[in-house]
């Protein structure tokens, strides 16, 4: 009975705490509408995002195998025609995509030899040489594969230089080509190095190079070499050396005109003078072969890496990534759900 009549500071305040109330609800579910949107406008900004990663990389990947077909001297040819399998040997020889290497240069050779219609295999070289390892690979699968395919010939054709490891790995063609100012040979093994000691003490520079072991800093440019260790470094060039002169003597066997041992002491002569020593069989070039060998077309077989793999490569990842985004987006919105 005492709290009746109620008091009008009752009714103001239930009135007040009532219309807050409603106002709270509406502001709740504006905020709540906004951030749908927002997620709403992410995910089809996402999926758009995606769809344009998508278009860029067919559109690459159409690009690249274009630009990666086997290349011709004729527009017309197919390979089912006679043809002559080039394989290029251009640049230094090493394990990058960027040089010659031996992965590469194997797949091209398997391409050339499998190829049906291909007559015989050209090793088109041009290099100054480089990585005796790769060059042994090459040297090593050329000798299986012309086992494999006894029917198919290899030509080896020097252009300005065959030298060191592209005349290591030219020695194991049938026959080599050269240009009579070619620059053919150089079979020899070399080590780069310099000593500064004399000079950092000058400077004032100081080693503080700290081994464990002691030749783990062999052939430091600030430190002398010792007898033993130099004994050492000439040993392991005399073994690779070996395996040099091994691999010309069994790929040139008898055709080698003179024993004298200059051949194999790094020197290196004009495509004449290694006609007459037998280091190559005679002039010519491609044309000169595909008249001999009466077939009119080449068909370079080489794997080559374009510009366009690297950009692939880049979309790739920021395809990944878009696709990683929209997928933890999603999870997101799917825990926010549960959440609510």
């Amino acid at each position: 009975m005492s709290d009746w009549p109620p008091k009008p500071q009752n009714e103001n305040t239930n009135a007040n705490t009532q219309t807050t109330g409603k106002e709270w609800q509406l502001l709740e579910k504006a905020v709540l509408a906004s951030v749908e949107e927002q997620r709403r406008s992410r995910r089809w900004g996402i999926f758009f995002k995606i769809l344009t990663f998508l278009y860029i990389f067919i559109v690459l990947v159409l690009m690249g195998k274009s630009c990666s077909m086997t290349s011709s001297d004729d527009a017309n040819i197919t390979t089912s025609d006679t043809h002559l399998g080039v394989v290029n040997v251009i640049g230094t020889i090493d394990a990058s995509s960027k040089g010659v290497n031996s992965a590469d240069t194997i797949k091209s050779l398997k391409r050339a030899f499998e190829a049906k219609s291909n007559k015989a295999v050209v090793l088109n070289i041009n290099s100054p040489g480089g990585s005796p390892v790769q060059s042994d690979d090459i040297w090593q699968e050329i000798q299986y594969l012309k086992k494999q395919h006894p029917e198919k010939k290899v030509y080896a054709l020097i252009g300005d230089m065959g030298a060191s490891g592209a005349y290591y790995i030219a020695s194991a063609a049938d026959e080599i080509w050269v240009n009579p100012s070619s620059l053919v040979g150089s079979i020899g093994v070399i080590m780069p190095n310099y000593g500064v000691s004399g000079l950092a003490q000058k400077l004032g520079v100081e080693d503080r190079t700290m081994t464990s072991g002691s030749n783990k800093d062999i052939l430091s440019m600030t430190k002398p070499i010792t007898p033993e260790q130099k004994a050492h470094i000439q040993a392991l060039l005399d073994n690779v050396h070996l395996h040099f002169i091994d691999a010309v003597k069994q790929g040139r066997g008898a055709k080698l005109k003179s024993q004298d041992p200059a051949i194999f002491s790094g020197l290196f002569w004009t495509g004449e003078q290694a006609i007459k020593l037998g280091v190559a069989d005679k002039a010519g070039n491609i044309e000169t072969l595909k008249r001999e060998l009466k077939v009119n077309k080449t068909v370079n077989y080489t794997v080559e890496h374009s510009p366009i793999d690297s950009i692939l490569g880049r979309v790739g990842s920021e395809m990944g990534h878009g696709l990683g985004e929209a997928v933890s987006q999603q999870l997101g919105m799917n825990q926010d759900a549960k959440v609510q």
